[in-house]
């Protein structure tokens, strides 16, 4: 479900083992690569964190390598010191040019400054190379956040939320989140730092030129909060602006075929272009934010040298101080003009990144499928009793279930679309929660289950799938990390995938997916399956797991996950009613409600919803 939106693969592939307990889950429920069935889901938004759950986090982050941010500091530091020496000893110069002073003493001055350079240069250099460094570490452990945090959702909420807003935060968030440690923060380090002394250094020559100086840079103050009360949530508009366009064109390219059976085309390019057409407008408010921002910047920075060559001329005129002071606090001045452009732009930057660190972050506050304390099943027992669901915005999808599935039980759900078993499969498996009534198993609530605990008692899979980055070993042992290559073949064979495989170049050191060898739908859902035999669950719930397979293929499949999971209950939601002819009983729902339940031969001599539907599976006309 994550896999495919982590930003580098080779960082999927080495952590394939250390994140299966969690991607067991993912291994069941995924989203789909060729998926033909629309969610109807309503959308909901991820949370987005606060500006001081933001600014602990960085703080947080900061202390994880606090010996290199303390050294960025100190060089930083002594690279600004060494800066101070040039503009001092050009005033020195003067002065001793104006004091009748001759070529001897100007070169020694000259290569000081050429000296004090030379240290500045290296030391910002060596700032700059730990400052980088420590950026990468940082950014390593914010997608390794990411990655967990994303692992730990329930797969409700994904699906709520949508991949889209997800993808959008695991790719342009975090590389922009990447970005700002490893070049702004350490750049906003060194110009802040800079700054700070070549503005002491004025007042070092002269308090009375140090605070013209100081003065005109309070013309900044104005433009910089218009600013910053703007920016977060301008930039905060923009990244969901920008979420709801990759929602948009995941969910029309994912259900393309829907959308062409259904001649959906218009509406999704009307709901595309809308889309864009906010993206565009949220984008062209932040580069309005930029343009009166930056501007007002440059003018701004004018100000602190006219202001103290006018009062250190008249001072001078005065005789009070040095033509070499006036001098070198003018160059401090105008120095001090690109550390503070830098500051600037930097501040920009973190407003933008700032908004993207929030949406990263946001994952924190996100619902998290955590082990909880609940009882240990007493048995495998799932009864389901008056239970009612509704969708937030919509209506009522069940209506008064009640069903008792018997440990070791093979039972069919059937029904047309629309009646609620997709539903039904997934109160089931404890991945929603019913909105009256209870879904127990051994007597416990499903949904009161931690992940680990539910995912050893229940399995889900559906007809969607995915193949992960890695190898095909690498696809199987996300189920199971401890199985042998023995267990991995024994896997594929059971799910007829074991020739397919064999053929492969490598065989089960076959690369998958982006770089390697591309699989088609059959075969992805035969490694979903084989990831399932891996898991080894007591109850195994299909939803139309084989869908995708033909028909000879998806009854071996079938019939060979049945002998894998001889004495497990196995509960398939099936559209082929062949998969019903061969279950112990089978349920039959209509309008969200079960209307019929007993064996394939009792349902057929009933003569009612199931024995319509049989009929018409063997293509016989209604008496």
């Amino acid at each position: 479900m994550t896999e495919a939106e982590r930003p580098q693969g080779a960082r999927d592939r080495s952590r394939c083992s250390a994140t299966a307990a969690r991607a067991r889950q993912a291994t069941t429920h995924q989203h789909p690569a060729n998926s033909t069935k629309p969610r109807a889901l309503p959308r909901t938004t991820l949370p987005i964190a606060e500006p001081e759950a933001v600014r602990r986090a960085t703080i947080r982050l900061v202390r994880a390598d606090a010996r290199a941010f303390t050294a960025v500091l100190a060089l930083n530091a002594a690279a600004a010191i060494a800066g101070l020496a040039a503009p001092w000893l050009v005033g020195r110069i003067i002065d001793e040019i104006r004091a009748g002073h001759g070529v001897t003493t100007v070169d020694k001055l000259a290569l000081a400054i050429l000296v004090a350079a030379t240290a500045q240069l290296l030391l910002a250099r060596w700032a700059r190379y730990i400052g980088h460094r420590f950026g990468e570490r940082v950014l390593a452990r914010v997608r390794e956040e990411f990655v967990d945090r994303t692992l730990a959702l329930p797969a409700s909420v994904v699906e709520r939320a949508g991949t889209g807003d997800l993808t959008a935060r695991g790719t342009a968030d975090v590389a922009a989140v990447g970005t700002t440690l490893r070049d702004a923060g350490p750049e906003l380090l060194i110009n802040s730092v800079q700054v700070l002394f070549l503005l002491g250094a004025v007042f070092v020559l002269d308090p009375l030129l140090g605070a013209c100086g100081l003065l005109g840079l309070a013309g900044l103050w104005p433009v910089l909060r218009w600013y910053l009360r703007r920016a977060r949530t301008g930039y905060l508009a923009e990244g969901a602006a920008t979420s709801d366009v990759a929602e948009i064109l995941a969910a029309t390219a994912g259900g393309a075929r829907t959308v062409e059976a259904l001649r959906l085309e218009r509406r999704r390019v009307a709901a595309s272009r809308d889309a864009l057409e906010t993206s565009r407008r949220t984008r062209l408010y932040t580069l309005f934010l930029r343009t009166v921002f930056f501007p007002s910047v440059e003018i701004a920075y004018l100000v602190p040298v006219a202001a103290v060559l006018l009062v250190g001329g008249a001072l001078h005129a005065q005789g009070t101080i040095s033509l070499g002071t006036v001098v070198a606090a003018a160059l401090y001045q105008q120095q001090m003009a690109g550390p503070l452009d830098e500051i600037l732009m930097r501040i920009e930057q973190l407003q933008s990144s700032g908004a993207s660190f929030a949406r990263v972050e946001g994952l924190a506050q996100a619902p998290r499928a955590t082990e909880t304390d609940a009882p240990t099943p007493a048995d495998d027992r799932i009864d389901v009793t008056g239970v009612r669901y509704a969708y937030d915005r919509g209506g009522e999808v069940l209506s008064d279930v009640d069903l008792t599935v018997r440990p070791g039980e093979r039972l069919a759900v059937v029904g047309p679309s629309g009646a609620g078993k997709t539903t039904l499969s997934r109160l089931l498996a404890g991945v929603d929660a019913p909105t009256a009534g209870s879904v127990t198993v051994g007597g416990v609530p499903v949904v009161s289950l931690g992940p680990e605990q539910l995912r050893r008692q229940v399995v889900l899979v559906t007809q969607e799938h995915h193949v992960f980055l890695g190898t095909v070993r690498d696809n199987l042992r996300i189920a199971e990390p401890s199985a042998t290559d023995e267990d991995l073949w024994a896997a594929l064979t059971a799910v007829g995938a074991d020739s397919w495989v064999r053929r492969l170049p490598d065989g089960l050191d076959t690369a998958l997916g982006d770089g390697g060898r591309a699989t088609d739908g059959s075969q992805a859902q035969q490694l979903a399956l084989a990831r399932v035999v891996l898991a080894d669950p007591h109850t195994l719930i299909l939803d139309e797991a084989t869908a995708l397979l033909d028909p000879t293929t998806a009854r071996h499949t079938e019939r060979a996950l049945a002998a894998v999971l001889e004495g497990r209950t196995v509960i398939a939601i099936a559209h082929r009613l062949h998969t019903a002819s061969d279950a112990d009983r089978v349920a039959v729902m209509e309008n969200g409600s079960l209307t019929e339940l007993g064996t394939h031969d009792e349902l057929v001599a009933a003569d009612g919803a199931y024995a319509a539907l049989w009929r018409s599976w063997h293509g016989e006309r209604p008496a």
